[in-house]
């Protein structure tokens, strides 16, 4: 009746191994539980100082006397254990023991463990009464042994509920990714009752898992760390998209413990699905010596590896949604800037053109001439913004040629003492390759290299036409220096010329059409559509 008090499974264990003990008028007792692969995963000893269990070493397994009701779940009695034919002999500073009793624990129809007695009192053996007595407790004892551990589940599935419940409302405020993942892994390894949790996911080529998150003891030593997917549980997990558990990481073959993981023993690995492709994996670790995690457990820490996924695909979904924003907006941008700003200035520069013929002096109508180029220019300058903000998100991976080439001048600006200017015209980053772009890129910087280190300039010009008419890529790039005179064509410019060549396109050096200084025209043709 005592026993059927309790209601945390390790006091009443204890409890029972406790009464057998009292009951029977035993010396020792023990409750042994029995786990996978028929062997016992706790040993609960009464009767030996906490000194002599530490001498003794590590629990019974399961041979010997103690196996054999593993094996045969029927009540055994012996007058002298020693003498029988399973028996195992007892390890270093074990007491000596003679008489023993025992008789399996049942919850329902599963055999939960077995109770072991040894050494009666008075030096008389165990009798058919202390069989009875100790059959009887053990049927009490696995109603009370049912009763904690629904007890247990009921309180873990609260906890899980709970947990779930707050990871769900963070994910609705919109909490950011890490956070959210940091919170997964915390409230998984509170639930699971876990010493150590981590969310790998993905990295390189996919070959390999990295520990974005960690939570537990010393947890900043594991986050960054990597496994690979084709050796580590956590990338069986990931490869196999169904649990993973063992006993032991240490002992695991194909584990991969991590660097520090010597104290961990029982890890779980849960799938963690990021598309119909991509897999990372939930992980969580014990310290060595606990229990392995059960199939509960597995299910339970399965819900959080779901939530996580959430959590990443809620993190994806809202940056490609602000990144649409973004790109709407500089398509509304560009929109106006093209409907509006660049329709009023041609019409200006058509109005102040068809005036110039009613101007009798000669040098209003050059005035005029030049405000109408000036705003020409404007609109060929607004024209290359609109082209930039509507490919803004045709980067195909990595910074457009556009940036690519303003980064490019804004280097070059520190060899020559001022920062050269750059006009481009049409769209550059949607037609122009990337091998042809890295080609680009390095006849700019060559050519303005030489204007450097040779042409003593004061200005220079860049232009960059993607023309769409068939004329293909042009480069053209002019400075006002001492010009190019009769020299040779080597070094920079034949490198100049090679690349043009390598596309089937030219390079033309010649002096500045307006007297002074040199033009680089570089030219080569664009891929058809």
């Amino acid at each position: 009746m005592n026993l059927g008090r309790g209601l945390e499974l390790p006091q009443v264990l204890q409890g029972i191994v406790e009464a057998a003990v009292t009951l029977t008028d035993a010396e020792y007792g023990a409750l042994g539980v029995v786990g996978d692969g028929q062997r016992l995963s706790q040993f609960l000893p009464v009767g030996m100082a906490d000194d002599l269990v530490a001498r003794i070493g590590q629990s019974p397994c399961g041979h010997g006397i103690l196996g054999e009701l593993i094996r045969n779940p029927e009540p055994l009695r012996l007058t002298d254990l020693t003498r029988h034919p399973s028996s195992y002999g007892f390890p270093e500073h074990h007491p000596p023991m003679r008489t023993f009793l025992g008789v399996p624990v049942r919850v329902r129809d599963e055999v939960f463990g077995n109770l072991y007695l040894t050494e009666k009192r008075g030096g008389g053996g165990f009798d058919a009464d202390d069989e009875k007595v100790l059959t009887t407790l053990s049927i009490a004892a696995g109603v009370a042994i049912d009763n904690a551990r629904m007890y247990h589940e009921s309180r873990r599935r609260e906890r899980w509920l709970e947990a779930l419940g707050e990871i769900t409302r963070s994910l609705l405020a919109g909490t950011e990714v890490g956070r959210a993942l940091q919170l997964i892994a915390r409230r998984a390894m509170e639930v699971a009752d876990a010493d150590l949790a981590a969310v790998l996911l993905p990295a390189g080529a996919g070959d390999r898992l990295v520990m974005e998150v960690a939570h537990g003891r010393d947890a900043t030593r594991f986050q960054g760390l990597s496994a690979p997917v084709h050796e580590s549980l956590a990338g069986r997990a990931a490869r196999t998209r169904e649990p993973v558990v063992t006993a032991d990481i240490g002992k695991e073959p194909r584990a991969y413990p991590l660097d520090g993981e010597e104290v961990y023993g029982p890890t779980v690995a849960v799938p963690l699905p990021l598309d119909t492709v991509a897999c990372g994996a939930l992980r969580l670790s014990r310290r060595a010596g606990r229990p392995t995690f059960d199939d509960t457990e597995v299910t339970l820490i399965s819900g959080f590896a779901d939530q996580a996924a959430i959590a990443l695909e809620l993190g994806r979904r809202r940056a490609e949604s602000e990144e649409l924003a973004v790109l709407h907006d500089r398509d509304r941008i560009a929109r106006d800037l093209h409907d509006l700003a660049i329709q009023r200035l041609f019409a200006t520069g058509m109005t102040l053109q068809s005036a110039t013929r009613l101007i009798d002096r000669p040098d209003a109508v050059d005035r005029v001439s030049r405000a109408v180029d000036d705003l020409d220019s404007t609109i060929k300058i607004i024209r290359s913004t609109i082209f930039e903000l509507r490919s803004a998100g045709d980067h195909r991976g990595g910074t457009g040629l556009r940036r690519r080439m303003a980064e490019t001048a804004r280097l070059a600006a520190q060899s020559l003492g001022f920062t050269p200017s750059l006009r481009i015209e049409g769209p550059v980053d949607s037609s122009v390759p990337d091998e042809l772009a890295a080609h680009v890129l390095a006849v700019t910087a060559e050519a303005l290299s030489n204007t450097a280190r040779h042409a003593s300039a004061r200005r220079a010009d860049v232009v960059l036409v993607a023309a769409d008419t068939g004329e293909g890529l042009a480069l053209t790039v002019t400075d006002d220096g001492v010009g190019i005179g009769a020299a040779e064509h080597t070094g920079g410019l034949a490198n100049m010329r090679s690349r043009a060549e390598q596309h089937g396109g030219t390079l033309t050096v010649e002096s500045a059409p307006e007297g002074g200084g040199t033009r680089i025209l570089w030219r080569a043709p664009l891929p058809a559509d």
